[in-house]
């Protein structure tokens, strides 16, 4: 199992982890289907982002993103893992392998929009609740985390 960056041809499968990821969480497929926007992941954003995906066994099982906000500061974006995998401490070893880049970067400050499903694994990690945000279905509300490196 390693972490290697992504490459530009990996958008597809990046995008279908992130779906199916998604789903994982008992979202209906309509849903998923209203989400396609916010879910695809683009040769274009893999260009323009750090995206790193996790490899097990020659196939990428997940992969994590995130995006420079200003000097010090960045907004992890993406971290998902097919479903097969969740619960079996891949998060975590993509989580931690996120936190040494950022240590290294010299990173103080690590925000990210949390699927509400997600966030007893991010403050079991570190993040706190700072706030929420409503999201396109009525009454789900998106926690907004941050932690201080």
């Amino acid at each position: 199992m390693n972490i290697q960056k992504a490459k530009i041809e990996d958008h597809i499968c990046l995008t279908e982890i992130t779906k199916k990821s998604k789903a994982y969480w008992g979202y209906s497929e309509e849903q998923i289907e209203k989400w396609t926007n916010s879910l695809t992941i683009t040769e274009e954003y893999i260009k323009q982002n750090p995206v790193f995906n996790l490899i097990d066994e020659n196939q990428i099982i997940g992969y994590y993103s995130y995006l420079t906000l200003e000097k010090n500061q960045v907004k992890l974006d993406n971290l998902f893992i097919l479903p097969e995998y969740i619960g079996k401490g891949f998060g975590s070893f993509l989580m931690n392998d996120f936190l040494k880049k950022m240590r290294n970067e010299k990173t103080s400050k690590i925000i990210l929009d949390s699927e509400p499903n997600a966030e007893p694994f991010y403050k079991k990690i570190g993040f706190i609740k700072i706030g929420e945000f409503e999201t396109s279905i009525k009454n789900r509300f998106m926690p907004i985390m941050e932690m201080n490196l």
